[in-house]
């Protein structure tokens, strides 16, 4: 058994009610450190082409990584990986928490979930006993609901990790939920488990994963109360959360603003991270064993928007969907929004997006009155903006239902020039940073396996003339010493987008938070990330060695994407993104150009070793030792 592992795998075949330990060698633990880059590995066997994304031939994997469970920040995260039913090519969710930790203190690294159970059931992990238990108890029961039933029937101390309601109604982007308040969202994985049958994992577990050199390991993790107060953005978000870049995006002209029209909200400050510190916070939360504390919780117990703190806190991209996209400045209502979604465990930017879409599309005449059920769904109508999500959520009218397939499919269904209000890329809603100022975040949004997404790749201003010595001396680590121009597209700014990429796919294999560890501005750089694992697992492990971790995850992703039918076709950003944004600010009237994104998707896929479609080539496959994902591409 390896270092920092349990070296046990669980297989769950759910429609022969199957429960099967595989005990890998160490070197496949080592080639694929846990998280997607280890559930690729089964899914590509596993699922056959063309699987139906709700069908009982999509395989569902969750791991956790090398060091989850060691005592040192940013380590409990967990990896959910499937068949997505938004994009139909591979879906790839992380959560923190407890969860994660407590699943490798229950005696597995990861789950395989297969077929599809003919009633509800949920999986139970106790000190290495897996068990299929009934459900039907708490179906249509709200996420904690859910956790005070479990909590009394397994372990109070027992971790859970659930699909909601939404899910159980049908909403595309579901999430998968612990703690009431932890998601793996943005690509339906609480859909997927849901068409399984399987409501919810339980994990209760008291033995620790062996460290190979704890001293170690205790010394690096005493380096982080120290360099926490020194670093600005750390703190900053120690302090105040994700949403202290509420006011600062909004300064630069970076911040969606009535469904990304605009980039700077004239009512920010009300729903900004030193507001809700001011007024709604009532205590900071965590992961196990983070000093960071990045996690709100807030509570309202007056007014009409009444706030329960069991259901968290907004992060920054909650704020943005709910608020600043849809012109809201109430931070009640946008707090409760976030909890509505807590509980009934869907995506909040998704949900929240496809609200503003809907709201744009409303304000231009392209759906009516009529359409809306009499709800005057414009920007800046809280009230509104909660009906409407109430209706998702429960599916209970038809405009409800549009909308809890997502604003593509919404724009399908009413035509009438709805598809100009999109910002979605396969499928998937985008996030509240703007890919028109953050220019090589535009490439990535397009060329993403899983569609536009904030946390796959380091953003421009840390590699743009201007920054640190600090954050660029940890770039040099990974190559990157020749930052470019504010706003540029350049082929180095594709370089920088295609290394940090590989670096964060290398995170979201090792399941490290991208808040601790990082290429830039985190706790720990890159040399300290290689110097973590050397610690745990006692491997000569080295920086370009995790690279090439992150390198094989975004192969097979896209592997499996070509076997599905997606190739570069399906890179493309939205018509929205090349139109001159409006309002005031640095940014007013930028807009991408169809030229500087096809040259450089064209320059990002010669980088990756790929074809002119986007397709891992068998020599790039070979190159980085997963030569055998060939016989899954198409052709």
């Amino acid at each position: 058994m390896p270092y920092g592992y349990n070296g046990k795998i669980l297989h769950v075949d759910l429609t022969n009610r199957t429960l099967t330990v595989e005990e890998p060698p160490e070197a496949f633990y080592r080639k694929y450190l846990g998280g997607s880059a280890m559930g690729m590995h089964y899914i590509l066997r596993d699922m056959p082409r063309g699987a139906d994304p709700l069908g009982p031939e999509n395989v569902l994997t969750l791991f956790a990584g090398v060091s989850t469970g060691a005592a040192i920040s940013g380590q409990s995260r967990l990896n959910a990986n499937a068949k997505s039913p938004i994009s139909g090519g591979i879906g790839d969710s992380q959560s923190g928490g407890f969860f994660p930790a407590e699943l490798k203190f229950a005696g597995f690294d990861g789950i395989v979930v297969k077929g599809r159970s003919p009633k509800p059931v949920y999986l139970s992990i106790l000190n290495g006993e897996p068990e299929l238990r009934d459900a039907a108890h708490l179906i249509g029961k709200l996420s904690g609901e859910v956790d005070d039933i479990l909590h009394k029937e397994i372990d109070p101390k027992a971790e859970i990790l659930q699909h909601g309601i939404g899910a159980e109604n049908g909403v595309l982007y579901s999430s998968l939920v612990s703690m009431s308040n932890r998601h793996n969202g943005r690509t339906g994985m609480g859909l997927v488990m849901a068409s399984k049958n399987l409501k919810a994992v339980v994990v209760r577990g008291t033995k620790k994963p062996a460290i190979f050199d704890p001293k170690a390991l205790t010394a690096l993790n005493r380096i982080g109360p120290k360099a926490l107060p020194e670093n600005g953005d750390m703190d900053g978000l120690a302090k105040y959360g994700t949403a202290v870049v509420v006011m600062f995006n909004n300064t630069i002209g970076t911040l969606p603003t009535r469904n990304y029209n605009e980039a700077q909200f004239e009512s920010c400050e009300p729903i900004s991270g030193e507001k809700m510190a001011e007024t709604v916070l009532k205590e900071r939360d965590t992961c196990y064993a983070c000093i960071v504390r990045c996690k709100r919780v807030v509570e309202i117990k007056d007014g009409p928007y009444k706030v329960d703190p069991r259901y968290g806190g907004a992060e920054y991209e909650t704020l943005g969907t709910f608020g600043s996209y849809c012109g809201v400045s109430d931070l009640a209502a946008v707090s409760l929004a976030n909890q509505i979604c807590n509980e009934y465990a869907v995506d909040t930017i998704a949900c929240g997006a496809t609200i503003a879409f809907a709201m744009e599309c409303y304000e231009k005449g392209i759906i009516t009155k009529e359409q809306t059920g009499g709800v005057e769904l414009k920007f800046g109508n809280a009230e509104a903006m909660l009906e409407v999500l109430r209706q998702i959520v429960t599916a209970s009218t038809p405009l409800g239902r549009i909308l809890g397939q997502g604003s593509t499919r919404a724009a399908e269904a009413w035509g009438n020039g709805a598809d100009e209000c999109l910002i979605t890329v396969k499928g998937a809603e985008a996030p509240a940073h703007m890919p028109q100022a953050k220019r090589s975040l535009a490439l990535i949004y397009a060329v993403n396996p899983f569609g536009a997404d904030h946390q796959s790749s380091e953003h421009d201003p840390y590699y743009e003339e201007g920054i640190g010595d600090f954050n660029l001396n940890r770039l040099k680590q990974i190559g990157l010493g020749s930052p470019q121009p504010a706003y540029s597209l350049t082929d180095e700014k594709v370089r920088f987008a295609y290394e940090s990429e590989v670096f964060y796919s290398m995170m979201d294999s090792a399941e490290l938070c991208q808040f601790v560890y990082g290429p830039t501005w985190t706790l720990y750089d890159g040399e300290d990330t290689a110097k973590m694992i050397r610690a745990v697992t006692g491997w000569d492990i080295t920086l370009d060695e995790l690279m090439q971790v992150g390198r094989r995850r975004l192969n097979l992703f896209r592997v499996f994407n070509a076997r599905e039918g997606l190739g570069r076709k399906d890179d493309k950003l939205p018509k929205k993104f090349f139109k001159q944004l409006q309002g005031t600010g640095p940014t007013a009237g930028f807009a991408l150009t169809h030229e500087e994104v096809d040259h450089a998707i064209d320059h990002y896929y010669h980088l990756a070793g790929w074809t002119t479609d986007g397709v891992p080539t068998r020599d790039t496959l070979k190159q980085h030792d997963v030569e055998w994902a060939a016989e899954y591409l198409p052709g």
